[in-house]
């Protein structure tokens, strides 16, 4: 019995259960009686509420003064115990809410170097996944009461709350944080995100999202130090798909065919293979492999050449010079961006 009424949805279900067939029995009893249906339901919910109103028709004999009584102690009792069980039910949603947040703050509070995503949209959930697999600490801001939940539910550290006030950066450990990526679908949002974030911590490291080409100059100059633009950089992926579809298909069967155990062990180890070209004009261009490599400083490390006729070379030798228009396989870590663009985009400096 204990068991049973320790859950407050039961609890509820049974008062409602039990108010409905003493509601059904005593509307009944008056019909029974020569009640017409809506005095007797019309008196059944007086009594039930207490609301002390005139009776509806005088309760002058036996029959319905014990209908009435009977009423008026199980419907009364069923009504206190319903009301107490809403209580109930409210009071532990609100404490479980409660005493959830302050844990998640606790722990949020604990960390120290992490990343703090802004927005779990699909970029974000696809960000999350990634600095979990990297084991990388991150805490997730966002508003919306289903992705919050989606993202409590898989057990990431997250905060609910709008990322363009500054408050909930602070409550984020925005000061301790090493880096901050703001992936809003709104570019209006990640501008003021990367301003206020930069305000608060000048040492960070800002991610930012743009949508439109545009964005990307005043996110710079808003203090981000990287703009990621998602339709550059899928048609560029897509480009090199196309051009480069030997190795293209050498780097697939590295990850998902006979060697899927390899590309598990470098993405364990933090590290990725990714597939660039080599642009007209950039400093890859003539450099040879050993060369380029020096210049990254251990950024990455070239592993396959596709040539613009097809060859593909497998782990090519340190003297082997890049090609204008070379596919260059390189294995590193998540943060060489800034040094795989430099290298091997086209300078814009005349």
């Amino acid at each position: 019995m204990i068991k049973f009424l320790s859950s407050p949805l039961r609890n509820l279900a049974a008062g409602l259960a039990f108010m409905l067939v003493v509601s059904v029995c005593a509307t009944a009893a008056y019909v029974a009686n020569g009640w017409r249906l809506g005095d007797a339901l019309y008196m059944v919910v007086l009594t039930v509420y207490t609301v002390g109103y005139d009776e509806v028709i005088p309760i002058n004999t036996p029959e319905l003064r014990a209908i009435t009584i009977a009423l008026i102690v199980t419907g009364c009792t069923g009504m206190i115990f319903l009301t107490g069980t809403l209580i109930q039910l409210i009071t532990a949603s609100q404490l479980q809410q409660l005493f959830g947040f302050r844990r998640m703050q606790k722990e949020i509070d604990r960390l120290t170097d992490h990343v703090i995503i802004c927005g779990y949209g699909r970029i974000g959930q696809m960000l999350a996944r990634e600095l979990q697999a990297g084991k990388s600490a991150f805490v997730i801001v966002e508003r919306g009461d289903g992705r919050m939940t989606a993202a409590r539910e898989l057990g990431f550290l997250s905060l609910q709350g709008d990322a363009t006030d500054e408050d909930v950066l602070r409550l984020a450990g925005i000061a301790r944080a090493r880096a901050l990526a703001t992936v809003l679908p709104d570019d209006a949002a990640n501008v003021f995100i990367t301003l206020s974030a930069r305000s608060l911590n000048r040492e960070l490291t800002i991610i930012a999202r743009g949508e439109a080409a545009s964005t990307e100059g005043k996110l710079i100059q808003a203090g981000a130090d990287r703009v990621v633009l998602p339709t550059r950089i899928g048609a560029e992926r897509m480009a090199e798909l196309l051009l480069y579809q030997n190795v293209a298909k050498v780097l697939s069967g590295i990850k998902a065919g006979d060697l899927d155990r390899l590309g598990r062990d470098l993405r364990r180890l933090g590290l990725e293979i990714e597939l660039v070209a080599a642009e007209t004009g950039s400093q890859s261009v003539g450099t040879t492999i050993g060369e380029l490599e020096a210049t990254a400083a251990g950024a990455f490390l070239v592993v396959a050449i596709e040539r613009q006729n097809g060859e593909i070379l497998l782990q090519p030798a340190a003297n082997i010079a890049i090609q204008e228009g070379d596919g260059v396989a390189i294995v590193g870590r998540p943060g060489r961006a800034q040094t795989v663009v430099s290298v091997f985009a086209r300078s814009t400096v005349s």
